[in-house]
């Protein structure tokens, strides 16, 4: 049985610390790297691997220990909200009937990453009653030190702290969901894209179901709305730009790491989608 994961580390800035955390991820796992999405502003990679679940689990705690060895987050600076050096960790399932094992290959994964590398890690989504990622981040690493000693504990590793120079990890067990980023023609700001974010997601005035968005400021002063789709089944690309273009005009658009084919479906084929990959064409 295949599942994916999908880790996301604090880094996507440094190709030496890039290649070194991909090498660790492979190197005695015998899992597969399908993709490597980096980004400076975010300062952020994005890895897609696939293997049996034991699999994953070693890649992870592999990843995890490069990351230590390289990441800081006390002196990280990038546009993507983070707590940890190995910022989140979802095992990814594309078929109905792998959620149990995607469920305890999570489950597994947090629990040897606290006890073995003395992270803190900290469930989301359907394994903590939907706790989102938004809110473990709320503040960053300083947010979640603050919300630990007011007794919001870890699920695994040490309850009261994070790790000094790593953080905390949030970990679940997820189907897939798609990252995609629209960047707005100039003079578009970064206030413009907050506003644009605020009004699209979910529960916003126009909010799309299922639909989580940012506004960040990339390099050159190019404002860029940043969304998850997180139901690949149900969203649409589509939607999101034709939300994003009621208010701006865009020039392009961008993909993080994989998405099912189907997501993409009706894309108007004249937007330049950087890094369009299709999960299963790379599956195979």
């Amino acid at each position: 049985m295949a599942l994916l994961a999908i880790p996301n580390f604090s880094n996507g800035s440094d190709q030496h610390v890039i290649e070194a955390i991909a090498q660790a991820l492979i190197q005695n796992s015998g899992a597969r790297l399908l993709d490597i999405h980096s980004d400076a502003d975010h300062n952020r990679s994005v890895y897609t691997l696939t293997g049996a679940p034991e699999q994953l689990t070693q890649a992870l705690l592999d990843g995890a220990k490069q990351a230590i060895t390289y990441i800081d987050i006390t002196r990280h600076r990038g546009e993507h909200p983070h707590v940890g050096a190995l910022d989140v960790a979802p095992i990814v399932y594309t078929e109905a009937e792998d959620k149990g094992t995607a469920i305890a290959t999570a489950l597994i994964t947090a629990d040897r990453l606290g006890d073995e590398l003395n992270l803190p890690v900290f469930l989301y989504g359907e394994l903590a009653d939907g706790r989102t990622r938004a809110e473990l981040r709320k503040g960053g690493p300083s947010g979640l030190t603050k919300r630990i000693e007011s007794g919001q504990h870890s699920d695994f590793g040490p309850r009261y702290g994070l790790h000094p120079t790593a953080g905390a990890t949030l970990v679940t067990a997820r189907p897939p969901l798609v990252a995609f980023n629209v960047e707005l023609q100039k003079p578009a700001t970064l206030d413009t894209a907050k506003q644009i974010a605020t009004k699209i997601r979910e529960g916003g005035p126009e909010g799309l179901p299922g639909v989580k968005a940012i506004g960040v400021e990339l390099s050159g002063g190019i404002a860029q709305v940043s969304t998850n789709i997180e139901n690949a089944d149900t969203g649409s690309a589509t939607n999101v730009v034709n939300a994003i273009k009621r208010h701006a005009p865009i020039t392009k658009a961008e993909l993080v790491g994989l998405a099912p084919a189907r997501v993409f479906a009706d894309m108007d084929p004249s937007l330049e989608i950087r890094n369009l990959a299709v999960l299963e064409e790379v599956l195979g």
